[in-house]
């Protein structure tokens, strides 16, 4: 079995992508991805030929609120597309495709 994962992150206070933010992959406190989205708030290929299983994705998003924000994730085999919606009072995420 094989598990990637891709991400992006929008900022919904500016309605545009959010270029720029940091983001890592960990499992078990072990960073195993990181990578910084593009112009258009992504990232295509975090984190290739995993093992399934429990991860960690965090984010440093552009909110005066929100500095660090992580989702605990059960990553089953295949490819997972993990957004976060962020403004400067509110996050969400969900499985993308």
């Amino acid at each position: 079995m094989s598990v990637s994962v891709s991400t992006h992150v929008l900022d919904t206070a500016a309605g545009k992508p959010a270029a720029g933010v940091r983001v890592e992959l960990a499992r078990s406190g072990e960073v195993v991805a990181s990578g910084a989205t593009d112009g258009d708030g992504r990232i295509a290929e975090l984190a290739l030929d995993l093992e399934p299983g429990r991860y960690e994705l965090v984010f440093w998003p552009p909110s005066p609120f929100f500095t660090r924000v992580e989702l605990e994730v059960e990553l089953g085999d295949g490819h997972h597309h993990i957004p976060l919606l962020v403004s400067p009072f509110g996050c969400a995420s969900y499985r993308g495709s």
